[in-house]
């Protein structure tokens, strides 16, 4: 009987924990399928992986897909909860492809990006790199 229980509490201890791995992470950036997830604004491939964006937040907390840190600015415009401190906003460093944190990344402008937008994140300042409100600021500026 005791060895029936101990199975019994270690099958169990076994489900709780795969079930835990096989749920979607709750923060942070979520993995990209490269040249078949879609841009939420555009509706463009995201295949470029030096300019692409996710943005988490909202009612449910969805992760959403950009090709550009243009096209997630814009959209983000539009939304709510797009200016909530608890909206998480990533974009892949120009030069790595690593995520970074869009709102601590520096941004370098007269890059060649999927919607000609022009700005790439960096993970350290580069010169004449501006912070997140700047590039915010400038993209919100032009018509697109």
């Amino acid at each position: 009987m005791m060895r029936l229980l101990a199975r019994i509490t270690l099958l169990g201890a076994m489900a709780l924990l795969l079930a835990a791995c096989s749920r979607a992470p709750e923060t942070g950036p979520v993995e990209v399928k490269w040249d078949r997830d879609t841009c939420k604004r555009c509706s463009m491939a995201i295949s470029d992986r030096h300019y692409a964006v996710e943005v988490r937040g909202g009612p449910k907390n969805q992760v959403f897909k950009f090709d550009d840190i243009g096209c997630a600015v814009h959209w983000l415009k539009g939304q709510p909860w797009g200016n909530e401190p608890a909206t998480e906003i990533w974009v892949t460093d120009f030069r790595s492809g690593k995520w970074l944190d869009a709102r601590a990344a520096h941004y370098v402008a007269g890059k060649a990006t999927p919607m000609a937008y022009g700005f790439g994140a960096s993970g350290e300042a580069l010169p004449g790199s501006i912070g997140f409100e700047e590039v915010r600021k400038q993209l919100l500026a032009k018509d697109k």
